[in-house]
């Protein structure tokens, strides 16, 4: 993906905004393909529902789970990068992704999480809610939230983000204001914000001496907020530009049009229409089963398929807590 740059396009024709309706996605760099497929299909049971490249680096695969037709909301995706080094988590960066499950799970994914060898903390209580901290192969923190109905099966969707920031009043300013969410809770070095119809949480967690993270294995890339439509993401682009922010111009993501940014913390982010959707080239039983390519990388499908590792997804989808 290419890093924003400053645009100074006109604003004149934009509408008023109404905020973003949530999250989208949040993508990540793994390191082996295979690994992450084992944990995140496996171990996890998340559907694989889209198996396709980095447009911007062909040669690596771009992995999307989620439910089962791949609704916004409910994505993690990444770049797996079989030579990548392991990053570290750090300031200016998402640290923590909190995955929705099932009330009173908890007990039945420990079960789960054991038989498939995941490192991960006893459950404790946060905001109210049972929650468990497990980390991926990479290193990658994840938080398993019990947010969903208790007859939900499995993990629903992403309930929410957490951001490592120095100064956390610029970006608290950008949440509220822009992409419209609600501050509703303030501890000492914490703050929470809700955003979209589901309500999903974005903490803000304070970490003035901080330095920077690095990039790598296990570190998240962006996180990805959802606009209804292309007029809709047109009015966010243009209230962010008119507040300063360098916003890239629409980049097609065959499943998504997107715009990329950094928040005043440092925090790549991206606004990612809800349409067309992963069922554009394959049906709900196909989904995640073959790699798809966009029609401008088709012509070199023999060479991409020659430089990507072999990926095995049969036997290793499905399954609940």
């Amino acid at each position: 993906m290419s890093e924003p740059t400053m645009s100074q396009e006109n604003t004149s024709q934009r509408n008023t905004t109404t905020g973003v309706g949530g999250l989208h996605h949040v993508t990540a760099i793994a390191s082996r393909p295979q690994g992450n497929v084992d944990f995140y299909a496996g171990a996890l049971g998340l559907r694989l529902v889209k198996k396709t490249v980095n447009f911007d680096d062909p040669g690596t695969y771009h992995l999307y789970y989620g439910d089962e037709i791949g609704r916004p909301g409910t994505l993690l995706t990444f770049f797996p990068w079989s030579m990548a080094r392991r990053g570290t988590r750090g300031s200016g960066e998402t640290t923590v992704v909190s995955l929705a499950v099932a009330d009173g799970s908890l007990g039945r994914w420990i079960e789960r999480l054991d038989r498939h060898e995941v490192e991960r903390e006893a459950p404790r209580n946060r905001y109210g809610r049972p929650a468990m901290r497990l980390r991926d192969p990479d290193g990658m923190l994840l938080e398993l939230v019990e947010t969903a109905p208790s007859d939900a099966e499995g993990i629903v969707g992403v309930a929410g983000v957490a951001f490592t920031l120095r100064n956390l009043d610029p970006t608290s300013e950008l949440l509220t204001g822009t992409l419209g969410m609600k501050w509703t809770e303030d501890g000492s070095d914490r703050r929470r914000f809700t955003a979209g119809p589901a309500g999903i949480f974005v903490d803000l967690v304070a970490a003035p001496l901080t330095e920077p993270g690095r990039m790598g294995a296990g570190t998240i890339h962006h996180v990805a907020w959802r606009a209804d439509d292309e007029a809709h993401q047109r009015d966010l682009r243009g209230a962010l530009v008119e507040g300063g922010l360098g916003v890239t111009p629409v980049q097609d993501r065959r499943y998504f049009e997107s715009i990329y940014f950094r928040e005043p913390g440092g925090v790549l982010f991206e606004i990612a229409t809800d349409g067309p959707g992963f069922l554009r080239d394959e049906s709900p039983e196909e989904l995640g089963g073959k790699l798809r390519l966009p029609p401008w990388l088709e012509g070199r499908r023999g060479q991409i398929e020659g430089l990507l590792p072999e990926l095995a997804t049969s036997g290793v989808e499905g399954g609940t807590g």
